[in-house]
């Protein structure tokens, strides 16, 4: 069993604990902090655990160049990529009232540090843990300076090898035993051959001692309710209010009514995952007594006969009598009294019986 710790005060993950669910809200708020509010307040009327954002400090995530690149994407806020981030970028202070406003109605608020600088506000900001999104999960400077914070971390893991997550953790492990790495591939929308829930087991035995979780961009919620039925203990989905907006990421977003059939269905895999146990339950008692079978004559049997397998059969019988996985231990037993063809064979009638104890 994975060992657990607490992502965020009061919430444990890993174990037996229940599924972390973070709402991505990223930068689908369009720049504007109106609607980057309704969507804090969408997931936390959806049931997620957490709403997070996308933090950049730009000239420290982007090289001029990269900035001054023209962007004339369907989806640009501006002439060039410069621009377009500085459009949806939030300012400090727009964060601080975002956090404040996610404290007051009750949901855990965080975001992705995009670059070191943006990793020094949010550790100013005091977000309960630091999310490392998939491009900088082989940035292996940041992740040793994000790791010394000492705040837990959710590690995304796309566009990376495995090879490359075994150096991630023996990065990150000595300097911060709380974290956990997510199953992601980047790609949006991500189409269902390109999921590889399989790595979420590859995970599991490579890194036995760490939570593992499912950071999905695909459509709909088949796979991620899938992932957590896998083991998954974190799962971040992208949300959004309409998927018809302007920006990139949307229509790879659930949206409220589809995150709130996600948390939905979660928990009631959660519930259905149950015991490992198998054994016969009290709600199965009705159906049993109903139609369970027994061992009943298949021919009429005499006093002090010895019972071979031939006088035997199993049908659905009243009274009920013996179950029919006895069947094999019947034979060789003698009977004590006149059984009649299509008879329960009841433990009355068979001399000597000693009931045996199902374990």
């Amino acid at each position: 069993m994975a060992r657990e710790f607490e992502l965020c005060p009061g919430r444990r993950v890993g174990g037996d604990q229940p599924c972390f669910i973070i709402a991505e809200i990223g930068q689908n708020h369009q720049g504007d902090l109106d609607i980057a509010k309704r969507m804090i307040r969408m997931a936390k009327d959806c049931g997620a655990d957490c709403a997070k954002f996308q933090k950049s400090e730009l000239e420290y995530k982007f090289n001029k160049k990269a900035l001054e690149r023209p962007y004339t994407s369907k989806h640009s806020w501006g002439k060039t990529y410069g621009e377009h981030k500085r459009h949806l970028e939030f300012s400090h202070e727009q964060y601080r009232e975002l956090k404040k406003y996610a404290e007051e109605i009750g949901i855990f608020f965080t975001a992705s540090g995009m670059d070191e600088m943006a990793v020094e506000f949010l550790h100013e900001l005091d977000v309960p843990f630091f999310k490392v999104g998939s491009g900088d999960t082989n940035n292996f400077p940041y992740l040793e300076k994000t790791a010394k914070k000492g705040r837990p971390m959710v590690i995304s893991s796309g566009m990376q090898s495995m090879n490359t997550m075994h150096q991630v953790y023996q990065i990150v492990k000595p300097l911060n035993p709380n974290f956990c790495f997510l199953q992601c591939t980047s790609a949006y929308p991500l189409q269902p051959e390109d999921v590889n829930l399989r790595v979420i087991s590859a995970y599991q035995s490579a890194f036995p001692d760490i939570p593992i979780g499912y950071s999905g961009h695909e459509t709909g919620i088949a796979i991620s309710v899938a992932a957590v039925a896998m083991g998954a203990k974190v799962v971040e989905r992208h949300v959004t209010l309409d998927k018809t907006w302007k920006g990139s990421d949307h229509q790879a977003s659930l949206e409220p009514n589809e995150l709130a059939e996600l948390v939905k269905a979660i928990r009631t895999v959660e519930r259905a995952m149950g015991s490992p146990i198998k054994q016969l339950l009290p709600c199965e008692m009705a159906c049993n007594d109903k139609l369970g079978k027994s061992v009943v004559a298949k021919v009429a049997i005499p006093e002090g006969a010895v019972l071979t397998l031939d006088m035997l059969t199993v049908k659905v019988g009243e009274p009920k009598g013996f179950p029919p996985e006895s069947i094999f231990d019947l034979v060789g037993q003698k009977v004590t009294k006149n059984i009649e063809e299509d008879e329960t064979i009841t433990e009355q009638v068979v001399e000597n019986h000693v009931k045996k104890v199902k374990c």
